[in-house]
């Protein structure tokens, strides 16, 4: 049986499909599309599938649409009955066949815990907001997911947090990501009082006081955006951890599942070990990953994780001798070649790639991304050098999908990857074969130095490279060499 799960009609769309029980793919619909955090279905993506014969038996929904619908009605954005009409979207897109629905957290919480690989754990889910609730806690015993704990909008740590993101200029729900490498260059103890204040009800309810949903444009005018920042993502980690107190309470497993878009804050991340033995974070835990949830949460089953290699498959002629030539004279090149990652994290399938170890290089790649150049990169590392070069927070034992950072021990040797307060988010390369694996090989060997800067192959604004059409494009329009 083909089974679809689909994640879409709200923002960054996606469809993972399984045989089975076998997850054979999933992909963000914005690579098809070419429009970053596309909410939509894109009918390329669907033709590609349908002609491998991967078309539908059932399709499982992501939320429920009823509860969406009466939590808008209450909040004052209208009766939305027509706009979240499943049914009738997908017709847009696909013939009639059997659908489900699993509530938004229970996706996320879900998709989570069925990949991890454990019989036990407790599970985290935070995000801006789902049908209604932000933010549950639930608890993973065989097959079983059972919630202990949840809040509702409009308390929302995840809202506070892409109001902020606003409020210093960027776009809330795409470049979060930016205020966190932002709140390096702040100062948190100068807003810290008065923020706290006027958001936080009580750290330990976990409440807030005003609604972040309506943005909060308006507020501290003329305050210094970085120290907003700093101080935002100071809240977020003294929330972050007043909720994980609030887990070991209810549960006692020592294993921790983290999923929802907030999982993606790789700088809280790593205050994790201080309450759990071990953390698992699927690489897409935002809702572009409940796509995959959304059906683990109706099957009830544990699936064998292989990997997030699961998008499109791009053939080449690329060997990893020409590919270590090219950077040991040009220092950068782009990568695009195997099946793309599922997530917003390039890990050297869809990747550019650079020398650590230059001074001009971090300005340099920011220059062909198109993008700020306070923003830092990530190393990956071969796994078994990790320790030699990075502190790794408590209970990290490593970070193959970038979901965490430790410092440097060594900055001043690796310029490009460190961040003005000597962080990293690393990428920790395993024994697994892989291509990539074996190009951070030769590249040790031929130069001692066991990693590369490791970013997407894309531009602000626009997503990674998805097929060879693509990569063309991009070598032409960046004049960067695109290994494909």
């Amino acid at each position: 049986m083909i089974t679809w799960g689909i994640s879409a009609n709200s923002h960054n769309a996606a469809v993972a499909v399984f045989n089975n029980q076998r997850l054979i793919f999933a992909s963000e619909t914005e690579r098809y599309s070419g429009i970053k955090n596309d909410p939509h279905l894109n009918k390329d993506l669907i033709y590609e599938l349908h002609y491998q014969g991967l078309t539908p038996d059932r399709i499982v929904w992501y939320e429920k649409p009823l509860l969406k619908t009466l939590r808008q009605l209450t909040a004052g954005q209208g009766l939305n009955l027509r706009e979240n009409n499943v049914e009738r979207y997908l017709r847009e897109y696909l013939p009639s066949t059997k659908l489900e629905f699993a509530g938004h957290h229970h996706s996320h919480a879900a998709g989570g815990y069925y990949t991890s690989g454990w019989d036990d754990a407790c599970i985290i889910v935070i995000d801006a907001i789902g049908e209604v609730e932000t933010a549950t806690i639930w608890e993973g015993q065989g097959n079983s997911l059972k919630k202990l704990w949840s809040l509702s909008y409009p308390h929302s740590i995840g809202l506070f947090y892409s109001a902020m993101t606003q409020r210093v200029g960027l776009t809330p729900n795409e470049e979060e990501y930016i205020l966190m490498g932002m709140s390096a260059y702040g100062d948190a103890s100068k807003l810290y009082f008065d923020i706290s204040h006027d958001f936080i009800d009580n750290y330990g309810n976990l409440k807030f006081i005003r609604n972040c949903h309506r943005g909060v444009k308006d507020y501290k005018l003329g305050a210094n955006e970085f120290d907003i920042a700093a101080t935002t993502q100071k809240i977020y980690e003294d929330y972050f951890e007043h909720l994980m107190i609030k887990a070991t309470r209810l549960s006692k497993s020592k294993n921790l599942v983290l999923s929802g878009g907030c999982a993606l804050n790789c700088v809280a991340n790593r205050l994790t070990g201080r309450y759990f033995d071990q953390t698992w974070i699927m690489p897409a835990p935002g809702d572009a990953g409940s796509s995959i949830g959304a059906v683990l949460a109706v099957d009830k089953t544990h699936i064998k994780w292989t990997g997030p290699y699961l998008g499109h498959n791009m053939s080449s002629t690329a060997t990893n001798d020409k590919i270590v030539d090219y950077l040991l004279e040009n220092k950068i090149c782009g990568l695009a070649r195997g099946r793309a990652e599922f997530g917003p994290r390039a890990l050297g399938n869809r990747s550019l790639l650079a020398d650590p170890r230059g001074n001009d290089i971090k300005e340099k790649v920011n220059a062909i991304k198109q993008r700020q150049q306070f923003r830092p990169f990530s190393p990956a590392i071969l796994e078994e050098h990790v320790n030699d070069y990075f502190d790794m927070p408590s209970g990290w034992n490593n970070s193959r999908y970038m979901q965490v950072v430790g410092y440097c021990r060594h900055p001043d040797l690796f310029p490009a990857i460190v961040h003005v307060d000597r962080t990293s988010r690393i990428q920790t390369v395993p024994k697994d074969g892989s291509l990539f694996r074996q190009l951070l090989e030769l590249w040790y060997d031929r130069t001692g130095c066991p990693m590369l800067l490791n970013t997407s192959l894309n531009v602000k604004g626009k997503p990674m490279v998805n097929n060879s059409a693509d990569a063309r494009n991009f070598e032409n329009l960046y004049k960067v060499k695109v290994f494909s």
